[in-house]
């Protein structure tokens, strides 16, 4: 499970994200078809950038290996507002 956890000034939110969520996203998100679409608007946008295909294989690999590191800090940051963020495993 990755933790999201948002301090603002006093208030403080603390996010699970399931993996089977993250899993079932991202199948949605490397996706053939929804790669066309997003290449599709970002070419109407006058931009010179496409987003690669990436081999869903690959990603469940990755994400198997990242499951087995529970506790694994992934970005841990703080803002000039006193808004901190962190993203564990």
């Amino acid at each position: 499970m990755i933790k999201i956890k948002i301090k603002v000034k006093a208030r403080r939110f603390i996010i699970l994200v399931p993996y089977a969520f993250l899993h079932f996203s991202l199948r949605i998100l490397t996706s053939k078809k929804i790669l066309v679409l997003v290449n599709r608007a970002i070419q109407k946008g006058k931009k010179n950038f496409q987003i690669p295909y990436i081999n869903w294989d690959d990603l469940k690999l990755l994400l198997k290996e990242l499951s087995k590191e529970k506790g694994l800090l992934l970005l841990e940051t703080s803002f000039k507002d006193g808004t901190e963020v962190t993203i564990k495993l």
